[in-house]
């Protein structure tokens, strides 16, 4: 069968699974910039060990703040975030080699237990690029 043409609706990353093992299952197709290494996006994502739920900050009044490329959060989805433009919601399922590793993580304040090489769900969306969007507001200009 032939290949889709360009252009068809398919996202560029729809359902693929990364060299990585990340896979990769699109939700929501956003249409905004995609965040330069080092530059802070605002995010908001719920993940999973099995049934259980380690983080959710779909509901919070602020999402969740971090710099691309830093580390500050696991492997899998700091491979992931440079791919993602403003308002793309994708399910990530991340191996236990780049989510908490053999250690795991101990149970902690309000923090569930997670396994040693458990396998990690993250709901993740990129919700704004506050840099790119002041350069948006000087660009329009604000009078």
């Amino acid at each position: 069968s032939p290949a889709p043409a360009a252009g068809a609706s398919l996202p560029a990353f729809a359902d693929e699974t990364l060299p990585s093992g990340v896979s990769i299952k699109v939700t929501t197709e956003g249409k905004g910039p995609k965040p330069d290494r080092g530059e802070l996006a605002a995010i908001r994502f719920a993940s999973f060990s099995g049934e259980t739920k380690i983080d959710d900050v779909f509901g919070t009044p602020e999402p969740y703040y971090t710099r691309v490329g830093s580390g500050g959060l696991i492997k899998g989805v700091e491979e992931v975030l440079p791919m993602m433009r403003v308002g793309d919601r994708w399910v990530l399922t991340i191996p236990g080699n780049l989510a908490f590793g053999p250690k795991g993580r101990p149970a902690s304040a309000g923090k569930p237990r997670i396994p040693a090489n458990a396998e990690i769900v993250f709901d993740v969306e990129m919700v704004g690029l506050p840099g790119k969007e002041q350069e948006l507001i000087e660009l329009i200009g604000d009078d």
